[in-house]
């Protein structure tokens, strides 16, 4: 990281920095500056598993950091909510503001303040410290932060015992992958290389998803299940698996509960009848599970798309009994992986201090903030947005806006744009970006601990999210010594463990090499042996934990809230099951607004397929109207076999304001939430289509 000077007159260096955004990815980076300006963003080639690649997006980070929307300072809203306008106020202005207004609902009830955060950076300083400790110590509500992962999660405590799996770097190993409701070259590229590598060495690639996705495209076969379906499917296959013997008898037996009770349960879904409620044939389901059993090793890659459906966290459950039924575990190279967020053991009671809150307080639902903001006992009479943009991407869009529209709402929006939450703020702030700030980083698709380093000073009155709650917490009179650390400071108490995965990981070094591996075996097999981290320390089939939930004990298929099946009436008014899986040049709302990527993207768009097209009288490239019970938005429509028929995919997710309507995908999603974690539903959709006449 040291200055060298190699010309007269220009000091250069090189900072050791790691992409913030929400991808498993967490690429390792280097910037380059000169004379204290970002000139360069490359992939670190030593860090092991990004190898020196960054996807488009973050290539172009130069863009975001010096664009010229960007929020430089303070600003006050001088028009009405939603119209965007403000004019320029001090630090003092805007922090004193904010301090007499939160004191002033404090003192009535402090629950009526809501923290507003999601994943606009996922590092541990600026996602879950300062900020988590400044609400803790005021008694705010807490925000359950249910939008993407919360369902999978609660399936994979359930069933393996917590957000763990297999080491995706093991994925080149494996000799047939199924991509299961994932699209990893949009949100995994360096998985997909991995499974790339893979394919050369002969394996086979099965893409399983609603949606020809771009992954979908490039693998030997896709099945496509109806959106929701995706356990009546893995209990198809365990039909099949059990019933011709082709489980794995030795490791179930040692490493598994519950066999005997699975063995009963997966008798009522014969192939014949998944097929009917997944909508394939038999004889595909049969022909997966045969393969699936067969390979050696195997390897399942989930991710968020089985989720977002009101059997979500079933779904993650039951196609995670796999591997053990199977006895994929056995090898490094088999198994299932949807995060390896819990193989790391951060400190996280150190970070937040929950022990400051006077009391337990309520939880507000991100997924239902809608609900929240109009309807909630007590109100919510002050809330605080950080790298967060919920009127853009949380459910049932009219209703956030609705709250976000009360004059009695005091919002403040900290980011680095003027976001359409932005719109809707009380006042701004303006917030740093990656190359401005310390933050340390764990990832959800590998095993590696990651430093970032500031590259530059924060461009105008820029500060990080970690300062100005610091700065608050003075304002607000807290005087615990917890409010009084540096950034750096809270670095290094996130690596303080006594788990010895994280042995020999610490700041001082960390910062300087900018990346390090878990202490891991380098084929890491984490369940050869059984050793699930559960209750019995074996994969549950059978689950008390679950039956602790109000859960059934046993895996079993949950159906779409939406679907001619479960709603039929509905689906008379509104036939289509929608989806709107993500763009391939955003990442959730994030570079929406760049020129660079809306370049790339283009409008927006709804796929179709021709036979649900052509009764609608809709032709490729017409102008049409998505629209269900809780709104509507205008996209250009692309006639293709992308979807099956029967359901449509737009892609997402595009600003409101920079979109043809002012409207985006989540006009139409539902607040509903799934059967697992409080979960978001966002592709348990129904919706009709209509053509546009222009």
């Amino acid at each position: 990281m040291g200055a060298k000077h190699a010309e007269p007159g220009v000091e250069r260096k090189v900072v050791k920095a790691a992409c913030p955004h929400d991808c498993p990815d967490t690429c390792g980076m280097h910037i380059s500056v000169e004379n204290g300006v970002a000139v360069k963003v490359e992939g670190a080639k030593d860090m092991p598993f990004t190898q020196g690649t960054l996807c488009t997006k973050v290539a172009r980070y130069l863009d975001r950091t010096y664009s010229s929307e960007r929020v430089l300072h303070p600003l006050k809203r001088v028009g009405a909510k939603g119209e965007g306008r403000f004019e320029r106020i001090s630090w003092d202005e805007a922090l004193s503001t904010i301090a007499a207004k939160f004191k002033e609902v404090a003192a009535i009830e402090p629950q009526s303040i809501l923290p507003c955060s999601y994943a606009g950076t996922m590092g541990l300083v600026q996602y879950a410290s300062m900020d988590r400790r400044f609400f803790h110590r005021l008694g705010a509500s807490l925000l359950e932060r249910t939008l993407c992962s919360s369902a999978g999660k609660v399936g994979l405590k359930i069933t393996l015992g917590g957000l763990v799996g297999m080491d995706p770097e093991r994925f080149e190993e494996a000799k047939l992958i199924l991509i299961w409701g994932s699209n990893p070259i949009v949100s995994n590229l360096h998985l997909w290389s991995r499974v790339q590598e893979a394919k050369r060495r002969g394996a086979r690639l099965i893409a399983i998803d609603p949606y020809r996705s771009l992954t979908a495209a490039k693998c030997d076969l896709h099945l496509a299940p109806m959106p929701g379906t995706d356990a009546a499917l893995a209990l198809g296959m365990m039909h099949v698996i059990i019933n011709e013997d082709l489980y794995d008898a030795d490791y179930v037996e040692r490493h598994t509960l519950g066999f005997a009770q699975l063995r009963e349960r997966v008798q009522e879904y014969t192939p014949h009848k998944a097929a009917a409620l997944c909508g394939l044939a038999a004889d595909q389901i049969v022909a997966l599970a045969r393969a699936y059993a067969a390979a050696r090793p195997a390897a399942i890659r989930l991710n968020y798309g089985m989720q977002r459906h009101s059997g979500g966290g079933m779904a993650v459950r039951t196609v995670a009994c796999l591997p053990a039924l199977t006895g994929h575990w056995r090898d490094a190279a088999g198994g299932v992986s949807l995060s390896t967020g819990e193989w790391y053991a951060m400190n996280h009671a150190a970070l937040e201090r929950p022990d400051l809150m006077p009391n337990r307080p309520r939880s507000i639902n991100q997924s239902a903030l809608g609900a929240a903001l109009t309807a909630a006992d007590p109100p919510v009479r002050a809330i605080y947005v950080y790298n967060n943009n919920p009127v853009a991407v949380c459910p049932d869009s009219q209703k956030v806006i609705a709250g976000f529209r009360r004059e009695d709402l005091f919002a403040v929006v900290h980011d680095i744009f003027l976001t359409d939450t932005a719109d809707y703020a009380d006042i701004v702030l303006p917030a740093t970006t990656q190359l401005e700030h310390y933050d340390v980083h764990k990832s959800y698709g590998h095993l590696y601990v990651l430093a970032n380093n500031p590259a530059i000073a924060p461009l105008g009155e820029a500060k990080p999210n970690s300062e100005v709650f610091r700065l608050l917490a003075a304002r607000m009179g807290f005087d615990e010594s917890c409010f009084k650390d540096s950034d750096e400071d809270i670095c290094r108490q996130a690596l303080v463990s006594s788990n010895p995965r994280m042995a020999g990981i610490e700041w001082e070094s960390l910062k300087v090499r900018g990346w390090q591996r878990l202490n891991l075996p380098a084929r890491f097999a984490p369940f050869a042996e059984g050793n699930f981290p559960t209750p019995s320390g074996k994969c549950e089939f059978w689950s008390q934990t679950a039956l602790d939930l109000g859960q059934d004990p046993l895996p079993t298929y949950t159906p779409p809230r939406e679907s001619a099946q479960s709603a039929p009436q509905l689906a008379k008014q509104y036939p289509l099951a929608f989806i709107s899986p993500p763009a391939r040049n955003f990442l959730n709302s994030s570079f929406a607004n760049l020129a660079f990527a809306l370049k790339e993207a283009g409008e927006p768009y709804l796929d179709i397929h021709p036979a649900d097209a052509a009764p609608r009288r809709i032709g490729d490239g017409n102008q049409v109207r998505i629209y269900n019970g809780r709104g509507s938005f205008v996209v250009k429509a692309r006639v293709s076999d992308r979807v099956r028929v029967g359901v449509v995919a737009a892609p997402s997710v595009w600003w409101k304001k920079l979109s043809p309507d002012g409207c985006n995908a989540n006009e139409v999603t539902s607040q509903a939430t799934a059967d697992m974690g409080g979960a978001a539903t966002y592709y348990d959709c129904l919706v009709e289509i209509e053509p546009v006449s222009t």
